[in-house]
């Protein structure tokens, strides 16, 4: 059910022995996330239930569910940066359909996260399930 960009990190995530390493690579793919612009970080944009600040904005196209992201945590823009990974360019019938507490469960995210993590986590997937069915 997982796109192929995000089978990709479960893949690197395979060789990485310690939840350290893949901390680390979280936070590396936040950082090498393109920089959402400013004018796009406003209350309608802003995702509440995060212990940090989370703007997530959707874009359609060609019946496609895209959206760019941002945090002021280095760790939540590796989040952002997984989902992205998981829900970026799918139909947007389909975004309901993926289960991203499994998917993101196979990369060891639910042992490793606090409780205020999991819950903007969680508030950034119902997000994104919202937009995309709007859309649809």
């Amino acid at each position: 059910m997982a796109s192929p960009a995000f089978e990709e990190v479960v893949e690197d995530f395979e060789f990485l022995e310690d939840w350290e390493d893949r901390y680390r690579m979280v936070i590396e793919m936040g950082k090498a996330m393109p920089a959402m612009e400013d004018a796009l970080k406003v209350p309608a944009t802003k995702v509440d239930g995060c212990a940090s600040q989370v703007w997530l904005h959707p874009r359609i196209e060609g019946g496609r569910y895209h959206f760019t992201g941002d945090s002021d945590a280095m760790i939540v823009r590796g989040l952002i940066a997984l989902l992205h990974r998981l829900y970026d360019g799918l139909p947007v019938a389909q975004v309901a359909t993926v289960d991203a507490r499994a998917e993101l469960g196979r990369l060891g995210l639910h042992d490793h996260l606090s409780a205020q993590r999991s819950n903007g986590l969680r508030a950034m997937i119902e997000r994104i399930r919202a937009q995309a069915a709007a859309a649809a």
